[in-house]
């Protein structure tokens, strides 16, 4: 057989085989070459076949194919470290991006990626790629503090000044305002719509022109404003919005009640926090002749004011939830509304969902009946005051002697469909929540920690019986239906939490994609008295998925449920307000056109409330951030006692009992070298064998607080005893400590930003190299006709 022959039965032979490589004696199988000599002719051919770069060499010394680059399109997702991730499908592991890879793209862009490495399941490495093109840019517009050239300066670069914007993933960019248009004063909080954008020699550079100045950074409640609006979410509602819900009554007529059952004799109540105003949900529990309990869930019927086709739904679809922020909440319905006619208040008639449910004392759901209705609510109760009245406070029950017996039999209630929520699997992360206590200025002074009593539970229960209740009727009527999902955990996360609690010496039932949510439960049960409790309750909540809404119904791994929606909150969540529609139009009518309908349009909303959720989460998230920085801005210096929350290659993460969390560097931990041991999630002292693991107390100072960069430096003085790992191996040893990956070594690292690439430079500086002039300043003096963004 001829040498070029040979060749192309080698290429041809690794093309077809089922592996990615294969040895020398596979491949010799393969082409029938195992005698001798043709062995020998074999591994000569692959040898120059290596050297022509045709083959290649994995470590093993199998013969593979080179591996060539895939190029393939997704969202670009920016770390504030700079790095990213781009997601190309939702179902599967999302692509790393190295810094010097990203091609000045930015947070949300639509990007072209090669993927340059794939996946190796073995090493638990992911996929690593590189930016190639933008498609798209995501960021037309930017929020950020405007900080003003004296007059030289702009007379000599032609720009107002620049924008630091507020996004915390757009941090590291400075915004360069063209001289045109509005010219606000020094640290105006501004939007800033993008003219040109990062390019090679000017990486953290981009130019805009303010479009609109929202306030000053020293007005009250800016820094939160800023917040908003960088994500996104309206702050107020269009003219017409405002308008048509203006025509909508105040009062119920007589019209409204056509086709709805009459509820309003009934002992009906709802139960919120003390500062709640839109009141959505209102209760009702009795005890049955045949032992039975009978549950009442009813819920304000927003549908039928927000109409299908009107600019209300309209503006509802495109807000998909109301924000709760610490200060304020943004509505995703006007406030006429969702405090008005819509809200639950006592003493008026009001229009409502009814789910009306029988429940045995084992817990499970005999009968039910989904209905519209009108009722009227006998007591505006809080939480606080159910919870005094099941502690038997002698005022509180005075009080309230009439519906005294009623809040008993809630109880009593709630613990049944809690019990029977247990059995079935359902896992319980006891999660604690803060609230932030800000001054008519909008300061912090204070974070309490919120207490979850009896009534706030109860209504929990009532509410998830609702859910599934309604979850399940309209499933088994096959009808298409939203449904709140929340699915099996990954494979590959389970298998990784697998690997870390056999790390610890627990054992876990099932197998990594068999696992119920009872053999989970049981994890949790059986170490909820031990040191361990901590870290394995973080790392179960890290393999999980994420929660969301979607047209097909996968159940709620969660929960422990078949079927579940939302149906309780439709003043606050879009779908809610969606199943009371369908509620309505399928009680009418079930024909194949209106059933076709909806099977198309559910999926845009199922996907659009779900990013909706995540926009007002992340909004949520970073206002929280900021506030507990600002307060802990005030307390610099000062010691606190903390557990830690989370252990990283590049430091510890330590929580306070008032739920703030905050970093101690692996560089200022100077009494040893540590290693990072990734199954445990510890770090380990090479000399002296001291142990940092999640869960164990420490004892810390205060060192830098920053509300712009939402970062906390403490100090560590003391740590508990906790028995010592073992410190790894020499190989691992020789792995010294690198900067990369560590907040602090992100800002280190800042400090080379825009050295040879930033626009603030002076012109004087830019003309010596090549006596060119600044680029922004012959692109704000002269505007290229038709040049495109980015």
């Amino acid at each position: 057989m001829e040498r070029k022959t040979i060749k192309a039965e080698i290429l041809a032979g690794l093309k077809a085989a089922n592996k990615k490589s294969l040895s020398m004696e596979e491949l010799a199988e393969v082409l029938d070459m195992r005698k001798s000599e043709d062995f020998k002719l074999l591994v000569q051919t692959v040898a120059q076949l290596e050297r022509e770069k045709t083959v290649e060499f994995n470590k093993k010394g199998r013969v593979m194919l080179p591996f060539q680059p895939i190029e393939v399109e997704g969202i670009f997702r920016r770390n504030e470290r700079g790095f990213g991730f781009v997601t190309i499908d939702p179902e599967e592991p999302d692509i790393f991006i190295p810094k010097e890879a990203t091609n000045f793209a930015m947070d949300g862009d639509i990007v072209m990626i090669d993927i340059q490495k794939t996946a190796d399941l073995f090493s638990d490495r992911g996929a690593e790629g590189r930016v190639v093109s933008i498609k798209e840019r995501k960021i037309q517009q930017l929020v950020g503090e405007f900080n003003a050239f004296d007059v030289d300066e702009i007379a000599e670069s032609d720009l107002f000044g620049y924008v630091t914007p507020k996004d915390k993933k757009s941090a590291q960019f400075k915004v360069f305002i063209a001289a045109e248009g509005i010219q606000p004063v020094d640290g105006s909080i501004v939007i800033v719509e993008i003219t040109h954008y990062p390019e090679k020699g000017y990486a953290t550079s981009l130019e805009g022109m303010i479009t609109k100045v929202i306030g000053h950074k020293n007005d009250p409640g800016m820094d939160i404003l800023s917040i908003v609006i960088a994500q996104g979410i309206p702050t107020s509602f269009p003219d017409e919005v405002q308008t048509a819900s203006e025509q909508v009554p105040d009062k119920i007529a007589e019209a409204d009640l056509v086709g709805r059952r009459d509820l309003r004799d009934q002992q009906i109540v709802t139960i919120d926090g003390a500062d709640a105003k839109d009141l959505d949900d209102a209760v009702t529990v009795r005890k049955l002749e045949n032992g039975n309990y009978f549950l009442g869930v009813h819920i304000a019927d927003v549908s039928y004011y927000v109409t299908e086709d009107s600019v209300l739904n309209k503006e509802a679809f495109e807000r998909g939830t109301s924000v709760y922020l610490t200060d304020r909440v943004i509505p995703m319905i006007p406030q006429r509304l969702s405090n008005g006619i819509c809200s639950l208040n006592p003493h008026v008639p009001r229009l409502t969902m009814s789910c009306e449910m029988e429940i045995d004392p084992n817990g499970m759901i005999v009968h039910h009946e989904i209905f519209q209705s009108v009722i009227q609510t006998s007591e505006r109760m809080t939480y606080s005051a159910v919870n005094a009245i099941l502690d038997n406070d002698s005022e509180t029950v005075e009080h309230y002697h009439e519906l005294v017996p009623m809040f008993h039999l809630m109880k009593e209630l709630h613990q049944i469909l809690e019990n029977r929520r247990k059995q079935r699997g359902a896992i319980n992360f006891e999660d604690r929540e803060a609230k932030i206590i800000v001054d008519p200025e909008g300061r912090p002074i204070d974070i309490e920690l919120r207490e979850r009593g009896v009534g706030e539970r109860l209504i929990e229960s009532f509410m998830l019986a609702a859910n599934e209740t309604v979850a399940e009727h309209f499933n088994k009527l096959k009808l298409p239906f939203i449904y709140r999902i929340h699915e099996q955990p990954k494979e590959e996360k389970m298998q990784r939490f697998f690997d870390f609690a056999a790390a610890l010496g627990i054992l876990v039932k099932g197998t990594k994609n068999t696992i119920t949510p009872k053999d989970l439960q049981q994890v949790i049960h059986e170490v909820e008295d031990k040191p361990e409790s901590a870290v394995i309750n973080t790392m179960l909540l890290r393999s999980m998925q994420q929660a969301r809404y979607s047209e097909d119904n996968y159940g709620h791994y969660g929960l422990a449920a078949e079927y579940y929606t939302h149906f309780t909150s439709p003043i606050r969540r879009y779908p809610d307000l969606i199943v009371h529609r369908l509620i309505r139009t399928y009680s009418q009518d079930q024909s194949e056109a209106t059933k076709e309908k909806w099977a198309e349009t559910l999926p845009e909303i199922a996907d659009h409330s779900s990013k909706m959720e995540r926009r007002a989460v992340e909004a949520e998230r970073e206002v929280d951030s900021m506030k507990k920085a600002e307060y802990m801005a005030e307390r610099v210096g000062k010691e606190f006692d903390g557990i830690i929350s989370s252990v990283t290659k590049f430091g510890i993460f330590i929580e306070l009992p008032n739920t703030v969390e905050g970093m101690i560097h692996l560089n200022e931990m100077k009494q040893d070298y540590f290693h990072f041991i990734e199954n445990q999630l510890a770090l380990v002292g090479e000399r002296t064998r001291q142990t940092f693991k999640i869960g164990q107390k420490v004892r810390i100072k205060v060192t830098k607080s920053d509300p712009e960069t939402r970062e906390i430096d403490f100090e560590l003085l003391e740590a508990e005893e906790i028995p010592s790992l073992e410190v790894p191996g020499n190989s691992q040893r020789n792995q010294r400590r690198k900067p990369a990956g560590g907040r602090k070594n992100n800002r280190d690292s800042n400090k080379n930003y825009g050295k040879t690439s930033d626009r603030s430079k002076t012109s004087k500086e830019k003309k010596n190299k090549k006596g060119k002039k600044p680029f922004y300043k012959s692109v704000a003096k002269k505007k290229k006709p038709g040049r495109k963004k980015g």
